[in-house]
């Protein structure tokens, strides 16, 4: 007689992790955040490190699209700054309750997920809490993997001496970038940054290993073409937001990311079911080693 037992064999849901930009993907570029952090970061290199009016629009880009960030960039040319300073000058100053606005819509599409939901910026803690609060999504991810949590060991007072006296860069120490990019000296060895930041491989395998996230299974949000090259090398599933064309090496491209929904109805879809958690990012602000 034929057995009448059937074992169904249940697969596992293809994501169980989905990993989000902070900046310009949980909210649009249009808000204008974006903007006003690029004015204080040109202020910042004027009134604090002394650059020159006129170089400091070319510097900072150059350094963000070489470097993955102005501040890393900035630290790997010689100019030493406290970390700390630089946030609180360049997103402390930020008017979050006029750029920002509370999104209950996407506030639902996050809290109906069934999958782990984790932060995954550049930018430094008390901004992702200050934006996500803004934004009414503080209690929506499971941890925020910032600055602070990439260079632990980094965020000290490097401006200072250990006499406590000031230290400052002589300008003779400071690495004329603008010159290397106008002379396009490609076979000339740039100067390393102490910075640990996307797009960098670093970023991402230290984020792997401090939220134990399986890159193979999890999905990853972000405006930022170069970060999504990166991710998907290293293994993630990629989804550019902000953009409606996809391009070579994403996998996936959504106008906004309201649209989670209607691209991905399979994370609704998970045969393991897990009870919708509220997560204080105000206390646990940052993934752990």
């Amino acid at each position: 007689m034929e057995d009448g037992h059937k074992f169904q064999e249940v697969s596992k849901p293809k994501y169980d992790c989905l990993l989000f930009d902070l900046d310009d993907t949980l909210y649009p570029y249009s808000s204008g955040v974006s903007v006003q952090i690029a004015k204080n970061i040109d202020e910042y290199m004027i009134q604090k490190l002394g650059v020159e009016a006129a170089k400091v629009a070319e510097l900072n880009y150059s350094l963000y699209k070489t470097y993955g960030t102005t501040m890393a960039g900035l630290r790997a040319i010689g100019y030493d700054f406290d970390y700390d300073d630089f946030n609180s000058f360049v997103h402390g100053r930020l008017p979050y309750d006029v750029l920002l606005k509370p999104d209950p819509v996407l506030r639902g599409i996050l809290q109906s997920l069934p999958v782990r939901k984790l932060i995954f910026t550049n930018a430094d803690s008390k901004h992702a809490i200050r934006a996500l609060k803004t934004l009414g999504l503080e209690d929506c991810f499971e941890s925020i993997i910032s600055f602070d949590t990439l260079n632990p060991s980094n965020n000290t007072n490097p401006s200072h001496n250990k006499d406590g006296s000031e230290s400052r860069s002589t300008t003779a120490e400071i690495f004329d970038f603008c010159e290397h990019i106008r002379r396009a000296e490609s076979d000339m060895v740039l100067p390393r940054t102490p910075v640990v930041c996307k797009p960098f491989d670093d970023a991402f395998g230290n984020a792997f290993k401090l939220a134990d996230i399986d890159p193979q299974r999890a999905l990853f949000f972000d405006d930022s073409i170069r970060n999504l090259l990166t991710a998907k090398r290293l293994g993630l599933h990629t989804v550019a937001i902000g953009t409606s064309v996809r391009t070579t090496g994403v996998d996936h491209a959504l106008e906004s990311i309201h649209n989670i929904k209607e691209a991905f109805p399979e994370l609704w879809d998970a045969e393991v079911k897990h009870e919708f958690v509220q997560y204080n990012v105000g206390i646990e602000t940052s993934v752990k080693a």
